[in-house]
């Protein structure tokens, strides 16, 4: 694989590639030392700094390991068979490993739990089909072996897995529908934020009131496609960030973070053909505050 940088950057090559490919920072900087990334034909280290017209070679071959450790942790596990899991998870539970937090996450409970999970992905990520942000809560899927996963993988791609999240806004939000097609991309403000950008990639979100509160909405949305934190971007872009949302709300949050729920999920299961479908209430902190909000109402 090689990537030719065609604009102005400065940012370590560790973290491009990281963002650009499915290489965690930690595969990336063991491909490095191993010489199986190169720029320009020559060996760098993970502190290079990428600029315009560099050529960045990626070789075939790397052998991934994975250190991650198993440890034992609740799981809120709603469906198993032999080939997936449905897991219902909390918000505050990073999904894998990555920025210093190696042992406390869905992957290491999921570890424990289990010796069956895919490995066809990221090493750091085994059985992990697609993925939640830290502080969105709700259901996702969890891959036991590798067809099943790549069966999955497909499904999502082709939009063939529907998804459906319950959010709170900030702001009354004026229509009872709408759908927010803006294509998403890193931020250039800042490099651990996506935002609405020209060159992105094409992101859908379709949004249904559900309820409108004094300077809240409670709304219903559907993904057709998944960017990274495309709900929380698409929302901010159009002027109803997400209620306590750290990252993409001005307004001061509290420590649950974000009110984003990952409530139903509905798809053919990709080995017997079943249709599954599965609900999730919302978190007691989530509910709490919507019945909050029914009382000053």
């Amino acid at each position: 694989m090689q990537i030719l940088i065609n604009e102005e950057i400065n940012i370590r090559i560790d973290k491009y590639l990281a963002s650009k490919t499915d290489f965690s920072r930690e595969t990336i900087e063991k491909m490095i030392n191993n010489d199986y990334i190169l720029v320009n034909g020559n060996k760098i280290k993970n502190s290079y700094k990428v600029k315009e017209n560099d050529l960045i070679t990626i070789k075939d071959g790397f052998i991934k390991t994975t250190n991650v450790v198993a440890k034992q942790m609740p799981l809120n596990i709603v469906y198993e068979d032999d080939y997936l899991l449905i897991i219902d998870k909390p918000s505050g539970l990073v999904v894998h490993p990555g920025n210093g937090n190696y042992d406390n996450t869905l992957v290491n409970g999921l570890m424990y739990y289990t010796k069956n999970l895919s490995n066809i992905g990221e090493e750091f990520r085994p059985g992990i089909v697609h993925r939640l942000d830290k502080d969105t809560s709700g259901l996702m899927l969890v891959a036991k072996e590798n067809k099943t996963h790549e069966l999955l993988a497909n499904d999502f791609k082709n939009k063939r897995i529907y998804r459906e999240y319950t959010a709170l806004l900030d702001g009354v939000f004026p229509q009872e529908k709408a759908t927010i097609d803006a294509p998403i991309g890193r931020s250039r403000d800042a490099f651990y934020k996506m935002a609405v950008v020209p060159d992105g990639k094409k992101a859908i979100t379709h949004l249904t009131v559900l309820k409108k509160y004094s300077h809240n909405t409670l709304v219903k949305l559907v993904l057709e496609t998944g960017r990274t934190h495309q709900i929380r971007v698409h929302l901010s872009y159009i002027g109803y960030p997400i209620h306590n949302d750290n990252i993409y709300n001005n307004k001061k949050c509290d420590e649950f973070h974000q009110f984003l729920h990952s409530s139903h999920l509905k798809f053919i299961h990709p080995i017997t053909k079943e249709t599954l479908e599965f609900t999730s209430k919302l978190p007691k902190e989530f509910q709490d505050y919507l019945d909050m909000l029914d009382k000053s109402n």
